[in-house]
C-alpha cells in the first residue's frame, strides 16, 4: 500500500531535480548532450510509433542499422553446450561460467581471438594484446580515455557515424572532420593531411563506411599511413590511427577483408560481433606490440576498461563467442537487399552510391535541404536519416538490414517519392 506514495515522492523529488525553479540540475556537459542526441535513435523512435498507428507492414524503417539475420545457430548451441558443462561440473562450473574474470576479459577467449586473428590475417596477437569490452560505444571510449588529453584533437573521415563527436567530447576532445570526395566518397587526402596539427591525437578509420558502404582499399590505406607516418615525424609525437571495425566482414562483389595493423604500426583495434554474428554488445580491442608504448597502452585501455563501467563483458557470451569465431551473418541476405534496393532507387532515377560492404545506402537527396527529403519520405511512411547526422549534408542513409519484404514492399513509395521531385 506504501508503493503508490513511494513512486509519487520518488517523482516529486526526480522532477524537482530537473526542474528546480529556471536551473536544472544535470551536468553542462550532459545539457549539451541532450541537445545533440542522436537523429538516428530519434527515428527509429519515430517508426516504431508509425507503426503502431499505420501497422508495422505499411512503415518502411530504414533509420537504425539493426542486424536482420539470426545469430548463428553454432552460437545458440555453444550457450547450450556450456550450460551443459557447468552443471555437470557443478558450483564450480557456475562460478567458472559466470563469476568475476580479469579487466582485460577471459583469458581461454582472448587466447582463441587471438589465434583467430593470425590464421585470418598473418598476425602474430597472443592473448595480451586483446581486451574484452562492451559494446561499441565501450571500446572507442576506454581508447579515448587511454590515449586523448583534454584539447586533443580526434580526425574523422565525413560521413561518420556521428556519436564520435560524444565520445571524443567525453574527454574533453574535439572532432575534426575531413571532407569527401563527393564522387567517390573517399577521404580528401590533401584535406587531411592539411587538417593535422600539433594536436592531433588520434584518427577514426571506419571500413566498411557506415553510412556509404563504402571501401577503403590498400592504396587508400597506405597514402594515409605515409600522411601519418610524416606527420609524426613533423610533430614528434603519436598519433593513433583508431580502426573501427564492426563491419569488417561485410563486403560484397569479391572484396576481401581487410585488417588495418599491416598498414600503420599505431593502429589500434575495436572490433564488434554485432554485425558478424548479429550479436550486439559484444567487442574487443586489440593493441599489437609494435605499436608505440604497446604494453603502456594494453595496461591502460585495461584500467579504462575498468573505470568507465565496460569490464566484465558478458561471461556467458565471452565463452560462446570463443567458440564460434569462424562463424559468419549470412552476408548473402543483406547482398540481396543491396541489389534489390540500389537498383531500384537507381532506375527510380535517385543518386546513389553502390555499398561495397556493410548494410547501408547513401543517396543523394533530390534537394539541398535533406530535411526536407526526409520529411516528405515520412508523408509516404519512409524513414531516411538526414546526412548532416554524419557530417555530410544533402544526403539520406538508409538501413537495408530489413526483411527483403520490407525492400519489395518500399519501392512502389520511393516511385511517388521520386514523382513529387520530377525524377525519372
Amino acid at each position: 500500500r506504501m508503493r503508490p506514495v513511494l513512486a509519487r515522492l520518488v517523482w516529486s523529488v526526480t522532477a524537482e531535480m530537473y526542474t528546480n525553479g529556471d536551473r536544472t540540475m544535470v551536468s553542462k556537459r550532459i545539457q549539451k548532450a541532450l541537445l545533440g542526441n542522436s537523429a538516428i535513435r530519434a527515428m527509429f523512435v519515430e517508426g516504431k510509433a508509425m507503426a503502431e498507428k499505420y501497422g508495422a507492414e505499411n512503415v518502411y524503417d530504414f533509420s537504425l542499422g539493426n542486424p536482420a539475420t539470426p545469430a548463428p545457430a553454432a552460437l545458440n548451441d555453444s550457450i547450450r553446450d556450456l550450460l551443459d558443462e557447468a552443471d555437470k561440473k557443478g558450483a564450480a562450473g557456475s562460478l567458472e561460467l559466470h563469476g568475476y574474470m580479469e579487466n582485460a576479459g577471459y583469458k581461454d577467449v582472448r587466447e582463441a581471438i587471438a589465434a583467430n586473428l593470425n590464421k585470418r590475417f598473418g598476425t602474430a596477437f597472443d592473448d595480451h594484446n586483446i581486451v574484452m569490452t562492451v559494446g561499441a560505444a565501450g571500446g572507442l571510449n576506454i581508447i579515448f580515455k587511454t590515449v586523448l588529453d583534454p584539447g586533443d584533437e580526434v580526425i574523422v573521415f565525413a560521413p561518420f557515424f556521428g556519436e564520435y563527436r560524444q565520445y571524443a567530447a567525453n574527454f574533453d576532445s574535439e572532432i575534426v572532420t575531413v571532407n569527401p570526395d563527393l564522387e567517390t566518397f573517399l577521404p580528401d587526402l590533401n584535406d587531411f593531411e592539411a587538417k593535422i596539427t600539433e594536436k592531433t591525437k588520434a584518427l577514426i578509420v571506419n571500413t566498411p563506411n557506415n553510412p556509404t558502404g563504402v571501401i577503403y582499399k590498400p592504396e587508400t590505406m597506405e597514402a594515409i599511413a605515409s600522411i601519418l607516418e610524416k606527420k609524426q615525424k613533423e610533430f614528434g609525437h603519436d598519433i593513433y590511427l583508431v580502426s573501427d571495425e564492426p563491419y569488417r566482414e561485410l563486403v560484397y562483389d569479391g572484396n576481401k577483408e581487410d585488417f588495418l595493423t599491416k598498414y600503420y604500426k599505431n593502429t589500434i583495434v575495436g572490433y564488434s560481433f554485432s554485425k558478424s554474428l548479429s550479436l550486439p554488445g559484444e567487442r574487443y580491442v586489440v593493441v599489437p606490440n609494435e605499436a608505440s608504448d604497446a604494453e603502456e597502452l594494453i595496461r591502460g585501455i585495461e584500467i579504462s576498461n575498468r573505470t568507465l563501467g565496460f569490464v566484465n563483458a558478458p561471461s556467458l557470451i565471452q565463452k560462446a563467442v570463443a567458440r564460434c569465431l569462424d562463424e559468419k551473418t549470412d552476408v548473402s541476405f543483406y547482398d540481396e537487399n543491396r541489389t534489390m534496393l540500389y537498383d531500384g532507387l537507381t532506375e527510380l532515377g535517385f543518386t546513389c552510391i553502390k555499398p561495397e560492404g556493410a548494410f547501408y545506402l547513401w543517396v543523394k537527396s533530390p534537394v539541398d535541404n535533406e530535411e526536407e527529403f526526409v520529411e516528405e519520405g515520412k508523408k509516404l511512411h519512409l524513414l531516411m536519416v538526414k546526412g548532416s547526422a554524419f557530417g555530410c549534408g544533402g544526403f539520406v542513409r538508409l538501413a537495408y538490414c530489413v526483411s527483403h519484404e520490407t525492400v519489395k514492399n518500399s519501392l512502389p513509395a520511393f516511385e511517388k517519392l521520386a514523382q513529387v521531385y520530377g525524377l525519372k
